[in-house]
């Protein structure tokens, strides 16, 4: 018996803790957006344009956690990559760019508001913070645990308990989203261009590395997938080769897409500095 498609297209998990967690950060990104633009006026402080970014962020992620394909991400090892380069490289990104931070800060009255911006600045926390914060170890960070997941104990743990399934999707998402962040609205954000790019690229790097070994394995690396499988009458090596062409191919040239736009960005800023300085000594 194979997998029949139209029969898929039915399998939404609907899960209510996955759809939870992205409707009350919606709401509370909608709720913090509304303060901000009835004090300042609309499109001031996040512009239309960073609004429309979070909330394809937040469908992206929506559909990765509760579509078909995280039903399928359990018989096929090439939906579950699919849900995670969703997870990794669509929504995190695209939810930073939304400035979320800025709308949940706008959440709290004005008075609480304040109170944590003078906290956030005490020395203690900014140091804590910019050492935390540092792009490169948030690289490191980020490729450590995308490449513990893959390893067959651990990826296996998240196919059979729903417990650690859920742990590796927020820590998938939670240092994509820092990741990003260091990289668009952190210290190497405008003005700091040229070492995002290379942090990125870096990025891009080790995880097509990744994804070649997977596509190119000689053995499975999940035999669970071979269990589930059987039934459907999967070819799993087939699976596993289109899983890691997966990570490797569009993984790869969407991260090189977001290298080449920050170093169009980085161009950009330079010429910008340029004129600014022509105009200040002609």
């Amino acid at each position: 018996m194979c997998i029949d498609a139209r029969e898929a297209l039915t399998w939404w998990t609907l899960d209510p803790l996955s759809m939870g967690a992205v409707g009350l950060s919606a709401a509370g990104y909608g709720w913090g957006l509304r303060s901000l633009w009835r004090t300042v006026g609309i499109g001031h402080g996040i512009r239309p344009w960073e609004v429309a970014c979070y909330v394809l962020g937040e469908l992206s992620l929506l559909f990765a956690l509760v579509s078909p394909i995280d039903r399928l991400s359990d018989l096929l090892f090439s939906a579950h990559m699919t849900q995670h380069e969703i997870i990794l490289l669509v929504a995190p990104p695209l939810i930073v760019l939304g400035k979320p931070t800025v709308a949940f800060s706008w959440m709290l009255p004005r008075s609480r508001r304040l109170a944590l911006g003078r906290l956030m600045k005490t020395p203690a926390l900014l140091r804590t913070w910019r050492v935390l914060s540092a792009p490169l170890v948030i690289l490191l960070v980020h490729m450590l645990v995308v490449w513990l997941w893959h390893i067959p104990s651990f990826f296996e743990g998240a196919l059979r308990h729903e417990n650690v399934h859920a742990v590796q999707h927020a820590t998938f998402f939670a240092t994509a989203a820092l990741f990003w962040w260091a990289i668009l609205r952190g210290r190497y954000g405008p003005g700091g261009y040229g070492l995002a790019v290379a942090f990125v690229f870096a990025t891009a790097m080790h995880e097509s590395i990744l994804g070649a070994l997977i596509t190119l394995g000689s053995r499975l690396w999940y035999p669970l997938y071979l269990a589930r499988g059987e039934p459907w009458q999967i070819n799993v090596m087939d699976d596993q080769e289109l899983a890691g062409l997966i990570m490797w191919v569009p993984g790869g040239v969407a991260m090189t897409l977001g290298a080449l736009a920050l170093f169009a960005a980085w161009l950009g800023e330079s010429r910008r500095r340029m004129r600014a300085l022509e105009r200040r000594h002609p």
